[in-house]
């Protein structure tokens, strides 16, 4: 063989090793960019997952937060117009228990309730000794620990 055709033959392998190198390089680069883009989705998937959870956990305590201060508020009324008695007309509780019936639950509802009762027929005497209104704020109150403490 001349020289010419070897030389011809040594370029053409040296064009065809720098295709198939070419080739496999290009596949990894590939391989590598589908990996990185895998792992980014994974940790912006885990990202929005602790931001969301952050977001429903500041939900959470806010809205404790704000049947905490209704339960607060139902409370304060009811032991005012206890006092106040017979002069108060306990619109102040009435509307503190139509804020409950809103954020519940039914158990705190329930209790509510109850203890609005007691407490009316105390102002207006139907029942005269405290028992009754005392032993339904007690379970007004330990219904609503139980409830606040559940989350």
């Amino acid at each position: 063989m001349n020289e010419w055709g070897i030389a011809l033959i040594a370029a053409g392998a040296a064009i065809l090793g720098s295709a198939v190198t070419g080739f496999f390089a290009w596949k990894a680069g590939h391989r590598q960019a589908a990996a990185a883009e895998t792992a980014g989705q994974a940790q912006a998937a885990a990202l929005i997952s602790t931001v969301q959870a952050t977001l429903d956990e500041q939900r959470r305590a806010r809205a404790d937060e704000r049947r905490r201060e209704t339960y607060a508020a139902f409370l304060t009324a009811a032991d005012q117009w206890q006092k106040e008695r017979p002069i108060g007309d306990g619109k102040e509780v009435f509307a503190a228990f139509g804020l409950i019936e809103i954020e519940g639950p039914h158990e705190v509802i329930v209790a509510a309730g109850l203890y609005q009762q007691a407490v009316h027929r105390f102002v207006h005497a139907e029942i005269r000794h405290m028992n009754d209104v005392l032993t339904s704020r007690t379970a007004y109150v330990h219904t609503v620990h139980e409830v606040l403490n559940e989350g």
